[in-house]
């Protein structure tokens, strides 16, 4: 048996977004932008489905961005850490000037699709095995009429994503989630491969704002500016 649905969500913004630096594992908090990224991508992602459990990566940013719903559904959330983001080793909080300047070759590699050696990142194979685990694991405790939410980061989304639509590990097809946005999966039914079907990719509110990433509008009429606005 297995959940019917899988939402996987992409946590809010934070300081490390805002300047374009290589999170990976850095156990960065959101930012204000962020809280209400979180906030407000719960109150839509819950006019659409009704979550029956929610499982979260055990960094801060994914956890803080898990408990906006985990309130407004009232529901627990189940920490993971199999659903970490993708480990960047020694270019964690870099940016790509950073990396263009100080590891031109290896970052020439990467930008190719590669592997660099002497870098510590995680190949794209191993986050694709450690987050499909632990997504189908939690998968598996549930029923076809349950909706299971998945609150992780880009990278192992993209990576676990390619793998359970039966994509190669060096498939590099999907562009980057947005922050609070969320793809969706609905289980395959029958004898068919793969065993997972993609309905929608970097789902979310992006109507909350003319730019997501700056925050609410503050040219909106007073009430919905009160409604939106992160009082941080």
């Amino acid at each position: 048996m297995t959940a019917g649905r899988l939402l996987l969500v992409r946590h809010g913004r934070t300081a490390y977004n805002s300047e374009a630096r290589l999170q990976g594992q850095v156990d960065i908090p959101l930012d204000a932008v962020g809280r209400w990224q979180a906030r407000t991508a719960a109150a839509r992602l819950l006019t659409r489905h009704e979550p029956t459990a929610i499982v979260v990566s055990d960094l801060s940013r994914a956890h803080e961005t898990a408990s906006f719903l985990a309130r407004a559904a009232g529901l627990d959330l189940a920490v993971d850490a199999r659903l970490r983001e993708r480990a960047f080793g020694l270019w964690e909080g870099l940016t790509g000037d950073d990396l263009r300047r100080d590891w031109a070759d290896e970052f020439a590699v990467w930008r190719a699709g590669g592997q660099p050696e002497g870098v510590g990142a995680e190949t794209r194979a191993e986050v694709a095995e450690r987050v499909r685990e632990g997504i189908l694991e939690h998968a598996a405790a549930l029923g076809p009429d349950d909706t299971l939410v998945v609150v992780s980061h880009g990278s192992a989304i993209s990576c676990a994503v390619g793998d359970l639509l039966g994509m190669p590990t060096d498939w590099h097809g999907f562009a980057g989630m947005l922050n609070a946005h969320w793809t969706e999966l609905v289980a395959t039914r029958g004898d068919f491969s793969p065993s997972w079907r993609m309905v929608g990719y970097n789902l979310g509110p992006t109507d909350a704002s003319t730019d997501w990433n700056a925050g609410p509008d503050t040219t909106r009429d007073s009430d919905a500016d009160t409604e939106t606005r992160d009082p941080d």
